[in-house]
């Protein structure tokens, strides 16, 4: 023990602003990769892989040799456990680290034409809720829908409120399932989305609002749900469920989040274009 505390002080004495600056990187590094997993089922067992990670010095400290043996051995074959048990954190991470500016640029960049889009999706989705009509949309963002896209009937009609209306109407064969929307394109409907596996939601939320949450943990796209039962509309947003919005409100914080997204993205696209240049300049 005595050891571990001198090498701890000698490592405070020893730290220079590179080591400070490194320390401050891995804890950014770590924070970030908490806030993927919050909430859900990996963050449980991540607390368990803490324990036994305690309890490892702990039982060398007071000799349970059996103990020791055994908690050496759980972490020697859970390796391989950890990345099969947390495969779709483990892939969301990566998608989320993966996304690239130069993947997709094709986004609205005028105002006035992404306000118009917005504006038919939320007239679509307020005349459904106050008929209760039950409506699963989502709006793509920088990530890629293509397999969800895959798994419904492709449509690549303009956006407009009545034909969303039309889409959700009750025995349709498209009403039961997402409709997905690219740009200022309805590219399909009845798609199946991925349901969370969080447990900690509402009970009372249906399969609607948990395919919302878990297609919005797998990527970074808007999700839209008005509920059958209720009539309340929600928007499903990085893994969380914000709920009854208003025709105006929702229209407000869609504009919002989307104009933020892109500027970032398009500033980004050219930043990397520049740099590009100027290396190219260089070498010739």
């Amino acid at each position: 023990m005595n050891e571990i505390l001198n090498m701890i002080i000698n490592t405070i004495k020893n730290m220079d602003v590179w080591a400070i600056l490194d320390i401050l990187v891995v804890s950014y590094v770590f924070f970030k990769g908490y806030m993927l997993i919050k909430e859900t089922r990996a963050e449980q067992l991540l607390k368990g892989i803490g324990l036994i990670l305690i309890l490892i010095p702990i039982s060398m400290l007071l000799k349970l040799n059996m103990l020791n043996f055994i908690l050496n051995k759980t972490i020697t074959i859970g390796v391989l456990s950890i990345i099969i048990i947390f495969q779709p954190e483990i892939r969301r991470a990566l998608e989320h680290i993966g996304r690239s500016t130069f993947e997709d640029l094709h986004v609205i960049q005028d105002d006035v034409e992404l306000e118009n889009v917005i504006t038919e999706i939320v007239t679509a989705v307020a005349a459904m809720a106050e008929e209760r009509t039950g409506a699963l949309i989502a709006i793509e963002q920088s990530t890629g829908l293509g397999e969800v896209i895959q798994n419904g009937t492709t449509l690549d009609a303009k956006v407009s409120s009545a034909l969303l209306e039309n889409i959700f109407v009750v025995n349709t064969p498209l009403h039961d399932g997402a409709t997905i929307i690219k740009n200022d394109r309805i590219v399909a409907s009845g798609c199946v989305l991925p349901l969370t596996n969080n447990n900690s939601i509402n009970k009372k939320l249906g399969t609607r609002h948990r395919a919302a949450i878990g297609l919005s943990e797998n990527s970074d796209a808007l999700i839209i749900v008005v509920s059958e039962e209720t009539g309340n509309i929600s928007l499903a947003v990085n893994g969380r469920l914000t709920r009854n919005y208003d025709k105006d409100k929702l229209k407000s914080i869609l504009l919002k989040i989307m104009r933020n997204r892109r500027d970032k993205r398009v500033k980004s696209y050219k930043e990397k274009v520049k740099i590009w240049m100027i290396n190219l300049k260089s070498k010739k």
